[in-house]
């Protein structure tokens, strides 16, 4: 007999979907790998050791309860997720009393795909049901795992995007099994000259082929979300797509191909500055036109830019620090729900957070 979801599961995984896409709500990406955390130290003078990033992520997660009026939930690192404050209480836990969902990263990273020009796959299915199972008993309820497709002369290939379709429909089939609601993200990386409407057109390729394969893997799609790149053009390009224009594409391209079944859309940021990053997702949520979803954010680099900057690394700094995290978090959520007016400035605020051939 085939092995699906209980009704109870079901049930558990559309639940803990729709409480993370709450209305004015989004997520808290802080799942950067040891190494990328250590190029967001390195600016500051930290060095990358565990007890810095602990602290780095006590600052971050021990604020204003107000917080959890923004963000829905955090998604950890494993290092992160079993690390604990000054008193000895885990991380998760402060999270969860104050009503934020605890979520970890299940990916091992980005890995050479073999046979083609400079494409990669993603690498974590091993053992992947177990520690689903083990995240799960220690509190997560949801998993997050990231297959990166360059656009560039023939790319993404056939081949490229087959294989980021069918790996994100076995991560996300396992975390389902294991409880975790799986957050799907096959990200059209930003690098390169082309416009908006190649990029467009590769989001559409993409999207289509990933639910293409999660509907061959019988992934139950209201328990899941998707954490998609804004559809943007590139970040070499000479013309710059406006707001409107990017909202235009994106929406268009969702609604070809993401099922009404899913609840939610959590777009990455992908680079954009912090401010860039507010503005668009209003302008999505301001499009006109059907939108069955909800259309929120789950930022790493552009909800901490300026978290990260303002604590410098000093304890005085962390009220000031923690202030700035939740007035991102704010305009964001204001964003969600097409409500931002623009404005909400930090250190960091319109400064490009673009990495290239960024591996985490």
């Amino acid at each position: 007999m085939p092995q699906y979801l209980s009704s109870d599961k079901e049930k558990e995984l559309m639940e803990t979907a729709q409480q993370l896409m709450a209305k004015g709500k989004g997520l808290l990406a802080a799942d950067e790998s040891t190494g990328s955390i250590g190029k967001r130290l390195q600016p500051i003078g930290l060095e990358n050791n565990e007890e810095n990033r602990r602290l780095y992520r006590q600052m971050l997660f021990t604020g204003s309860k107000d917080l959890a009026n923004s963000i829905s939930g955090v998604i950890f690192f494993h290092e992160t997720f079993y690390q604990e404050d000054d008193n000895g209480k885990p991380f998760r836990q402060t999270l969860k009393e104050k009503g934020i969902i605890p979520g970890i990263k299940v990916d091992k990273g980005l890995v050479l795909l073999a046979g083609t020009d400079g494409e990669n796959t993603t690498q974590g299915l091993d053992g992947l049901g177990e520690r689903c199972a083990q995240y799960y008993k220690d509190g997560a309820r949801f998993a997050k795992w990231r297959c990166a497709l360059k656009i560039g002369d023939g790319l993404p290939s056939e081949l490229g995007i087959r294989e980021t379709a069918n790996v994100l429909a076995r991560y996300a089939s396992i975390c389902q099994q294991n409880g975790l609601v799986p957050i799907v993200e096959p990200e059209i990386l930003p690098e390169g000259d082309h416009d908006l409407e190649t990029c467009q057109l590769v989001t559409e390729k993409v999207l289509a082929q990933t639910y293409k394969s999660l509907s061959e893997h019988h992934v139950f799609l209201e328990g899941t979300l998707l954490k998609p790149n804004m559809v943007t053009s590139g970040f070499d390009c000479k013309k710059k797509a406006t707001p409107e224009e990017v909202a235009r594409a994106t929406v268009t391209a969702l609604q070809r191909t993401v099922p009404v079944a899913v609840p939610g859309i959590c777009f990455l940021s992908g680079g954009q500055s912090e401010e860039e990053a507010s503005i668009n997702l209003n302008a999505i949520n301001q499009y006109p036109g059907k939108k069955p979803w909800a259309l929120t954010f789950s930022y790493g680099r552009a909800l901490q830019a300026s978290v990260l900057t303002t604590w410098a690394g000093k304890a005085e700094n962390n009220s000031s620090a923690q202030e700035q995290l939740l007035k991102r978090a704010q305009a964001n959520g204001a964003a969600a729900k097409g409500e931002y007016k623009g404005g909400v400035s930090g250190s960091a605020g319109k400064e490009s957070l673009f990495e290239a051939n960024r591996n985490y």
